[in-house]
């Protein structure tokens, strides 16, 4: 990890308790997603209701500039240009592929009414998930049971798993690599330390790419 990434960890501790608190596991989550987008891995990202505007959040943050300029890898920037598409290597940026899979409309209410909502993530994930990818579930209570079964077909499809959560942990914590858990039972408050959680996350991850 950039001894400047360390540097965002401590603005964040500077303004909440909670992630001096919850410091190592988000590391330890930094540097999983890290090494999964290095190899060529991607973000699936679920969540219901608030969770699901989260994860949609989440996937905003990390596939365009977040805090500071992501360019083009050489590469793609040439090509453009050899095509004619100056203006496109100048105008489109460096991204972390995530998907939220809350976000396809007729695929969740096709799966929902098909065959039922408890299973809409996990058939995304069969489709999407490859090996080295990773799982994001979102659950404020940790039972949500479209999510639980998600991480189960993420593991099956060799993915590693992340959860962010709050009270307990609920079921979640069994069945998830990496917990990271708001210290709050109040759905609102959990949702309010998850949003300062991820953008830890999507600063750090960018921070590893494209920072200094």
């Amino acid at each position: 990890m950039k001894q400047s990434t360390e540097y965002i960890f401590q603005k964040y501790r500077d303004k909440h308790a909670f992630v001096e608190a919850l410091g190592p596991e988000l590391c330890e989550t930094v540097e999983l997603l890290t090494a999964s987008y290095r190899s060529g891995g991607k973000l699936l990202v679920c969540g219901n209701g608030g969770s699901s505007a989260d994860a949609d959040h989440i996937v905003g943050e990390l596939m365009k500039a977040f805090r500071i300029r992501r360019p083009l890898d050489a590469k793609t920037g040439q090509r453009l240009k050899e095509n004619g598409s100056s203006q496109l290597a100048e105008m489109l940026e460096g991204s972390l592929p995530a998907i939220n899979l809350s976000a396809h409309t007729a695929l969740v209410t096709a799966q929902s009414n098909d065959v039922g909502a408890d299973y809409i993530y996990a058939q995304q994930v069969i489709g999407y998930g490859r090996p080295g990818d990773v799982l994001l579930g979102i659950s404020t209570s940790g039972n949500s049971r479209n999510i639980l079964y998600a991480a189960e077909a993420a593991r099956a499809m060799g993915m590693k798993t992340v959860a962010l959560t709050g009270r307990d942990g609920g079921k979640m914590k069994e069945c998830f690599d990496l917990l990271l858990r708001a210290p709050a039972d109040n759905t609102e408050d959990v949702q309010d330390i998850h949003s300062t959680l991820y953008h830890i996350l999507c600063a750090a991850l960018e921070n590893e790419f494209w920072g200094e």
